[in-house]
């Protein structure tokens, strides 16, 4: 699952997301849903407008990267209305230990990047048979 454990990271994917390097704002911070189905856990990242060429997907240990960039108008276009922001963007998520994340599916459709991640075996539940009967040295007491 999703671990937050670092504030100062939290401060810094915060700070990146208000300011860039030169003080202006920073494109807006991709919002995300995260659920768990079954044996299996889901993120989507709501990027619209952009190809999946322009999405770029890291895994490091059990930290996801989402990186997207939306290139600024080229030209000399004058901008009437500039809502969208431009410019490179990126998400970090922590994940447990009991996600499996050399498994990790993602897929891209109507703006919308979906991960898969199975739960690892390890963290599934599972029965443990308990051994019965007698032993041995148990019934060399009895005798």
């Amino acid at each position: 699952m999703l671990m937050r454990t670092d504030p100062f990271r939290e401060l810094d994917r915060v700070t990146q997301q208000l300011f860039r390097g030169d003080g202006s704002p920073a494109p807006t911070a991709m919002p995300m849903d995260a659920w768990r189905e079954g044996e299996t856990f889901f993120v989507e990242f709501d990027l619209p407008g952009l190809a999946s060429e322009d999405i770029d997907l890291d895994v490091e240990r059990n930290v996801v990267t989402v990186t997207a960039e939306r290139p600024a108008k080229e030209g000399s276009v004058e901008m009437l209305a500039a809502e969208r922001r431009r410019g490179t963007f990126s998400r970090q998520l922590v994940l447990g230990d009991n996600l499996d994340t050399a498994h990790i599916e993602a897929s891209y459709d109507a703006g919308v990047l979906t991960l898969r991640i199975p739960v690892a075996e390890q963290a599934k539940p599972r029965k443990i048979e308990i051994a019965g009967g007698r032993s041995d040295d148990r019934k060399a007491i009895d005798a």
